[in-house]
């Protein structure tokens, strides 16, 4: 078992990184129960794959659970769905002090996230990821949302869990698409700033994507390390290193808007794609070597990612894309961050972008793909 700590003074919380950790469930979430139950809210599929190894660990300690199903897709994140679940913790009577626990991937541990923190002012909740990308990236550090019509993400809160419990084993029953999807958030935080855990990744990375349990184990403490001390230093990106965490999302959130939001390009796609766009839109304003560049498209393009327009099935052209940037939420003043690369880990934080030049660029990519 694997502990890492979310330093953030009295908000503070723990990540526990177990294989198996679910069926020892009783052990790790006893104590968050109440009068014998505990709420848990998941997905139509987790709940097939996964709330019963979890109920049944619960049971060892004379906990029940009462489960909320909702649908699975990215379409759940939404005010019709937010609505249904806050009826449905109100009907269970959940109180102020209570732990919900949320079951499930990105979708569902944003909504739940932000259920959390608007249902009487604030109760609390608890983060179990199923997904590779949720159990790396989203279940930590306290972003919660739900989409809106004009974009990804739009309507959330900064909202820290209390406990974050990750089981490797999980991942057993996703489908490979998904495990891929994931994958992209990995590769992220080599492209950040740790350049040898990119090369890891370049070498090890397959035996991730095959389920091998050592390499599973070992990319998601790396990351959440990772993430834990960016959070830490920047829980709400105010000095701009948790806006680091975004690399590829810029682009990426674009590329999902075109594809609306929908299965055809999963969100881990979109930041695979958009990570290898990042990358070379910098090469091509001449502040990253070409070489390196070239270097991350061809992993994610081994890897079987997104790493161009055509992939990563956008039709739309340069201007139509960056029109949907224009409704990124880390719009300020006008002007639209940027990440881009001085090569492999030296990510940096751009805002001076020409949104122009941008869309030029896109066009440009997509006529040489």
């Amino acid at each position: 078992m694997a502990l890492v700590r979310v330093a953030l003074g009295s908000r503070s919380y723990d990540i526990i990184i177990e294989q198996g950790a679910l069926d020892r469930a009783d052990a790790h979430l006893a104590s968050y129960a109440r009068n014998g139950r505990i709420v848990v809210v998941t997905d139509a599929n987790v709940a097939k794959a996964q709330l019963p190894r979890l109920a049944t660990s619960l049971s060892r300690a004379g906990i029940a659970v009462d489960p909320i199903i909702l649908p699975a897709g990215e379409q759940t994140k939404s005010w019709r769905h937010l609505e249904q679940l806050l009826d449905q913790l109100l009907a269970l009577e959940i109180e102020r002090g209570d732990h919900v626990v949320a079951l499930g991937g990105g979708v569902i541990g944003d909504l739940v996230g932000f259920a959390a923190s608007i249902l009487k002012r604030g109760c609390h909740f608890i983060q179990v990821p199923t997904t590779l990308l949720a159990q790396v990236d989203s279940s930590v550090g306290g972003k919660t949302a739900i989409n809106a019509k004009a974009g990804k993400n739009l309507i959330g809160s900064f909202y820290q869990p209390g406990l974050v419990l990750i089981d490797p084993l999980t991942l057993d029953s996703l489908p490979p698409r998904e495990t891929r999807a994931g994958y992209a958030e990995v590769v992220k935080y080599g492209l950040i700033d740790d350049p040898d855990f990119f090369a890891w990744c370049e070498s090890e990375g397959q035996r991730l994507l095959d389920g091998d349990g050592d390499a599973r184990e070992y990319a998601v403490q790396r990351s959440v390390q990772a993430k834990a001390a960016i959070v830490a230093d920047d829980e709400r990106e105010t000095s701009g290193r948790r806006a680091l965490l975004n690399l590829g999302h810029t682009f990426g959130h674009a590329l999902e808007a075109d594809t609306g939001f929908s299965d055809l390009l999963l969100h881990g796609e979109g930041v695979a794609a958009g990570m290898a766009l990042a990358f070379r839109y910098s090469a091509r304003l001449g502040i990253c070597p070409a070489s390196e560049a070239e270097r991350v498209t061809a992993h994610l393009k081994k890897m079987g990612l997104p790493h161009d327009l055509a992939s990563a099935h956008v039709t739309a052209d340069g201007t139509a894309l960056v029109a949907h940037m224009l409704h990124d939420k880390k719009m300020a003043a006008g002007t639209l961050p940027f990440l881009l690369a001085r090569g492999i880990g030296r990510t940096f934080l751009s805002k001076d972008v020409v949104l122009d030049d941008v869309a030029a660029f896109l066009d440009e990519d997509r006529a040489a793909g």
